[in-house]
């Protein structure tokens, strides 16, 4: 039996290298590993999860489909429930932007050792693009997907080194030409949307930290729009 994946998922098994050893941190149901092998992608897979009972579910599934000797089960926080060296390539999808940034912070001895982070943050994507750039990675794919109403941003980062040439790029993502035009415009709109609701949320207020809110977030606007103008033309 085919595993079907969500158009997220789907995209974020896309990027994952033939033949690679993967690491699927915070695995859930565990569908993503199962499509990995029954499609030829990965040669192996460690499935993880912090909660025991995501990891129950997967490991039925996994059961069920027959890859109980190729998918690993592993019960433990982020990449502590690795070795250095036993993956090549880690998947972390669902979780907030900076929790993703603390886990990979916490193992250097795991992440030395990896070839390609595939990266799905829910919120705080931009503070995730700063801490990778900030610590020898480098960005090299920005793409999008939509699910259910909702764009989703995903990240592809290997070792090395990186310059960012406009601050704007930690918000929108470096690659924004390399996804769908009316996708990205539906995207930047929507960053220009909550741009404008938070200036509307602070400009009545006077305290240092809102006034300074409102000036970040005029600046942001400007560039969003020069982005979206870029775009259209």
């Amino acid at each position: 039996m085919q595993v079907k994946l969500t158009p997220r998922l789907k995209k974020i098994a896309d990027l994952v290298p033939i033949n690679s050893k993967v690491s699927d941190i915070g695995t859930d149901h565990g569908y993503l590993p199962i499509y990995l092998l029954q499609n030829n992608i990965a040669s192996h897979v460690i499935a993880s999860d912090v909660n025991k009972g995501p990891l129950e579910t997967a490991e039925k599934n996994i059961y069920l489909h027959g890859y109980v000797d190729k998918i690993e089960m592993r019960l433990g926080s982020g990449l502590e429930v690795l070795k250095a060296g036993e993956v090549d390539t880690i998947i972390i999808a669902g979780m907030g932007g900076i929790l993703i940034s603390e886990l990979l912070d916490k193992a250097p001895n795991i992440v030395n050792k990896i070839h390609t982070f595939i990266l799905q943050p829910m919120q705080a994507q931009e503070d995730l693009r700063r801490y990778l750039v900030a610590n020898n990675f480098k960005i090299t794919k920005d793409l999008l997907v939509k699910e259910d109403h909702r764009i989703y941003e995903i990240i592809v980062a290997q070792q090395g080194s990186q310059a960012i040439e406009e601050e704007i790029y930690y918000e929108t993502g470096l690659f924004l030409e390399s996804n769908p035009k009316d996708l990205v415009e539906e995207f930047i709109e929507g960053k220009i949307k909550t741009q404008k609701e938070i200036i509307l949320q602070v400009k009545e207020q006077n305290s240092p930290t809102a006034m300074k809110k409102h000036t970040e977030c005029e600046k942001k606007l400007i560039k969003l729009q020069e982005v979206l103008a870029w775009l259209k033309q």
